[in-house]
């Protein structure tokens, strides 16, 4: 799923928030989004040791995502938008992708050599979208996995864990193999992220050569 492409359909929650704080400095957003996003990291963390956390840090997850969005929405609807701020913006989101992923990624509720792998697909993943810009192709959203999806991810499955502690099932076993859901996100993020990055990188490696040929 790339929710990254349905963005538009959320402007129904973001456009009047946007409007009652059109004269807040959007980076200032920005930057609220971004310390949810540590805090998010840091309760995560520690809801292995203390489940209840698993609600409150999704919960974080999802205003850290909605303030990402708003920022933007601000910028646009009061006519300061510009590179500075989108380059923070961008900036700032990778920085919230390890905050958010990696609170997970060095806790005890997966192994680090997963933690380390879904980082590093979530990183290039994003590097591969930024970088066909930066060498005159199309900015690329396309992928199994996009910014919107990891945010929507990292508060469901949080919450799955939850109910499924309090059910009896907070783990399970494939082929002998012992998983958590968070476990089971932690996964997805490695395989379906570098995946993705491959994706976006071959697009853009073909965009340049129609290019070329042109």
């Amino acid at each position: 799923m790339v929710l990254d492409e349905q963005r538009s359909r959320a402007d129904f929650a973001l456009t009047p928030v946007a409007k009652r704080m059109i004269n807040v400095n959007p980076n200032l957003i920005s930057w609220a989004g971004l310390l949810l996003a540590l805090l998010s990291g840091v309760l995560l963390y520690f809801s292995y040791q203390h489940h209840l956390l698993l609600a409150a840090g999704a919960l974080v997850v999802l205003l850290s995502g909605y303030l990402d969005a708003l920022d933007g929405k601000v910028a646009k609807l009061s006519g300061k938008a510009s590179r500075k701020g989108d380059y923070l913006d961008h900036v700032f989101d990778r920085y919230a992708d390890v905050f958010m992923i990696g609170g997970v990624a060095v806790s005890a509720w997966c192994d680090p050599y997963l933690g380390i792998l879904a980082l590093v697909g979530v990183l290039l993943t994003s590097y591969m979208g930024t970088q066909a810009q930066a060498v005159g192709a199309p900015r690329l959203y396309a992928g199994l996995l996009g910014r919107a999806d990891r945010v929507v991810l990292s508060t469901v499955f949080p919450i799955l864990q939850l109910i499924m502690l309090a059910a009896g099932f907070g783990s399970f076993q494939i082929l002998g193999v012992t998983l958590n859901w968070m476990e089971v996100m932690i996964i997805w993020f490695a395989v379906a992220g570098n995946l993705t990055a491959v994706q976006r990188a071959v697009v853009t490696w073909r965009n340049m050569g129609r290019e070329d040929q042109s």
